[in-house]
């Protein structure tokens, strides 16, 4: 677990904060099965724990926040379960939307959305219409994601486009395919975080993490907080960034 460290501030020339953060939000389930609670009350704090790191990451500087909601694997999790975490979409969607509005957040969606049901790619639409003019920090939620599908989608639109004579085999280079994905206008993650003491990072944004600084938290994500959220960006501004380069 990332130390606390409550005197620290966020000021200076050397304490500026990585531009994009991404979170691999772990531990649901298991926070709720350890008070005996059933595994969807772990997801509704869980959603709370998304609302107080959304208000931390837009006082913290961040201005861009990807939150890992629902993986292509999780559509194998039990039926009942999946249909109670659509369910809390569908609230969040409803209801969450203004406060957002009113806190200038940008929300928007990447991933598969030929899986969903058709009133959540709907609601889905209508959020990103409403909130699309906002300019302050930009939550992202990759909902029905996974990076393997997402590398495989750009490669396939690569391929496609080459006999077409839009573009040549020798023009196929790494911006080409970073254009390609579902991220092609935000910058690549400066700093993943992930929780529950879990340290893999299970197909999640596999290209844009090449040089992404990672940091596992023990803590579970319904008790993830702004503390937490501080501490990590602290971690990370101690870190030397070298991108491959030798030490100053």
């Amino acid at each position: 677990m990332v130390s606390s460290l409550p005197n620290a501030k966020l000021s200076g020339s050397d304490t500026t904060p990585p531009r994009h953060v991404a979170i691999i939000m772990d531990g649901n389930g298991r926070w709720a099965t350890s008070r005996g609670l059933p595994r969807i009350e772990g997801h509704r704090r869980g959603a709370e724990a998304v609302r107080r790191t959304v208000k931390a990451a837009s006082e913290l500087g961040i201005d861009y926040l990807t939150l890992f909601g629902f993986s292509t694997e999780n559509w194998k999790r039990p039926e009942s379960e999946v249909s109670s975490l659509m369910g809390l979409l569908r609230l969040y969607l409803r209801n969450e939307i203004r406060e957002l509005c009113e806190n200038g957040v940008r929300l928007r969606f990447i991933g598969d959305r030929e899986s969903l049901a058709s009133d959540i790619v709907e609601l889905i639409a209508e959020a990103e219409a409403t909130t699309e003019a906002n300019e302050g920090l930009t939550l992202t939620v990759a909902l029905s994601y996974g990076a393997r599908d997402e590398i495989t989608r750009a490669t396939r639109q690569l391929a496609s486009e080459v006999p077409e004579g839009r573009l040549a085999v020798d023009d196929i280079d790494e911006a080409a395919i970073s254009s390609r994905l579902f991220t092609a206008d935000m910058p690549e993650p400066d700093l993943l975080i992930r929780t529950s003491g879990e340290q893999r990072i299970s197909n999640f944004l596999l290209w844009q993490c090449a040089y992404t600084e990672f940091l596992f938290v023990d803590t579970l994500w319904p008790d993830f907080d702004r503390d937490d959220l501080r501490d990590a960006v602290m971690t990370f501004q101690g870190r030397e960034r070298r991108f491959g380069a030798a030490s100053v």
